[in-house]
């Protein structure tokens, strides 16, 4: 599955929450970051467990994980860094011997 698809699942998922007015995804400098307006009635630990909640389901039973950081709240509109990180480890051998190489990992 491709990520445009996994954010469009994620952002969704989202707007169904009560107290979202709208969200929006912008790319600014590369790093994506939601703009959330809300109907005022939430609070920011709400939002967060929220954004938590709807990114665990966005990629469930993918190796993903989500980075969300807290940048700045204006009125009813609060902004978030948010990204879905691929893992860095390898995940297939290349075939190149690597001393690193994911069949000498063990299988626990």
């Amino acid at each position: 599955m491709n990520l445009d698809d996994i954010w469009t699942r994620f952002l969704t998922a989202f707007r169904q929450a009560d107290f979202i007015v709208s969200i929006e995804k912008k790319l600014v400098a590369g790093l994506p970051f939601l703009y959330i307006l809300t109907s005022g009635t939430v609070s920011k630990e709400m939002i967060e467990e929220t954004i938590k909640q709807e990114a665990i389901r966005a990629i469930k039973g993918m190796r993903l994980n989500a980075e969300i950081i807290y940048v700045r709240k204006e009125a009813l509109l609060y902004v978030y860094r948010f990204r879905f990180l691929v893992p860095q480890e390898k995940m297939f051998c290349c075939g190149n011997l690597c001393e690193d190489c994911i069949r000498y990992q063990s299988a626990t």
